[in-house]
């Protein structure tokens, strides 16, 4: 009986610590931005000097990713990763510096700036990149603080490549 009360009290107490510290997923994330992520918005807003992938066609996220139609961009840190078939070869690393950027479209307008920077010195790094998204006007969507959270999981599917589904997709 003096187990059973042992065991129910460390469940009961396991479960309290695991309620008081899950963060509700609808509350908006206040961890303020690192000064590197919040100087990438400015780095990617614009599309000079970087890349597009498959010559900036238009491509449809297919299921299940969260990503609607799309086009992939570069800069040329990453660009000079990429082999002449425009994708990075199976089993190679994007240097330090490299910055991707899907630029989603919803309707027909750029809805989101989807943002992968490799920087191993960042705060906010997982997997080797900082992941954040960022609306047209560079509001913070998916915060960096998050370190991939939401990202990881699918993105993990395709460690051969850096972490990027792309080239094996499209």
């Amino acid at each position: 009986m003096k187990n059973l009360f042992k065991i129910s009290t460390l469940a009961l107490v396991s479960l309290i610590i695991i309620s008081a510290c899950k963060k509700d997923e609808d509350e908006p994330d206040t961890t303020p931005s690192t000064p590197a992520v919040a100087g990438l918005y400015d780095q990617i807003k614009s599309d000079s000097g970087y890349t597009y992938f498959d010559g900036g066609k238009l491509l449809s996220g297919k299921a299940p990713s969260p990503h609607g139609s799309f086009k992939l961009r570069f800069n040329s840190i990453a660009q000079a990763a990429l082999d002449t078939s425009g994708a990075l070869p199976a089993g190679s690393q994007f240097p330090e510096n490299s910055i991707i950027v899907k630029d989603i479209y919803k309707g027909g307008s750029l809805a989101i700036y989807a943002v992968m920077q490799k920087k191993a010195s960042d705060p906010n790094v997982a997997s080797g990149w900082v992941w954040v998204e960022y609306g047209p006007s560079g509001n913070e969507i998916y915060r960096a603080s998050l370190k991939g959270a939401g990202c990881t999981g699918c993105h993990s599917t395709d460690k051969h490549r850096d972490y990027v589904k792309t080239f094996d997709l499209h």
